[in-house]
């Protein structure tokens, strides 16, 4: 769990200062990154996500409520991040008069919601409880794919902050509200309601809501990486990059 909550805090931390070596204009690393995260959150939704949220409830239709639930609960979030989860910047928009100087304290209160969930979903020795025998190993493919999507995530959130702040230092500290929401969400599932988290309604619901967000998150960005179905084979290579590794942390 120490490690999970490391891992999750420093990749915010640390992607932030990529605004330092790639200007938010320059969007082609990006949108490979993305291309790649949302193959890898797609595949582990499928194969880890709703196989073990089924198999671990005793009335497996009701996980389809919680997965829709969190498809729109995301859409609802992104009414107010702007689509920051997905590398949105809108930062010529931000840059106005109206804005520069303020705080986006909607779009940082959505961005915290969105990663709470997404630890909350990382209980140790969950395995105990779904019925699903790779439930375990799931937690590090999880883990890995919350990572892998944080990185272009947090630059984003930068590159805004930036743009409404003007200094790296203020906005690094507003950052970190983003960056303790994983973290916080992983704390809140193992220590206070970890005998709720296991199994039942409460199990369900996290790895509803959490399934649910994956499904928009990575549905979007792979649409939005191919516009107007245009064969791009980077992105293409990203994306099966993606898919593969996904494929493999159900192999090993």
């Amino acid at each position: 769990m120490i490690i999970a909550i490391l891992v999750l805090f420093l990749t915010v931390v640390l992607s932030s200062f990529l605004v330092k070596v790639f200007p938010p204009d320059n969007s082609r690393w990006l949108k490979m990154a993305l291309a790649f995260s949302g193959a890898y959150l797609f595949t582990i939704t499928i194969v880890h996500l709703l196989p073990d949220v089924l198999l671990g409830n005793p009335n497996p239709h009701s996980v389809g409520y919680w997965v829709l639930a969190g498809f729109f609960l995301q859409l609802v979030l992104e009414i107010f991040s702007h689509g920051v989860e997905h590398g949105h910047m809108h930062t010529n928009h931000h840059q106005g008069h109206s804005h520069a100087g303020s705080m986006p304290f909607l779009l940082l209160g959505s961005l915290f919601i969105h990663s709470f969930l997404e630890g909350s979903i990382l209980v140790e020795g969950n395995e105990r409880h779904t019925g699903h025998h790779h439930a375990g190993e799931n937690f590090y493919a999880v883990l890995l794919g919350i990572a892998i999507h944080h990185v272009p995530a947090a630059f984003a959130l930068m590159s805004v902050l930036l743009s409404r702040i003007g200094s790296f230092r203020k906005a690094f500290l507003w950052l970190l509200i983003f960056a303790v929401g994983a973290p916080m969400g992983i704390l809140v599932s193992n220590y206070l309601i970890k005998d709720n988290v296991g199994g039942g309604l409460v199990f369900t619901a996290l790895t509803g809501l959490v399934a649910g967000n994956f499904l928009h998150i990575s549905t979007t960005i792979l649409f939005e990486t191919s516009p107007d179905h245009r064969f791009n084979r980077n992105k293409l290579l990203a994306t099966l990059f993606g898919l593969g590794l996904a494929l493999l942390t159900d192999i090993f």
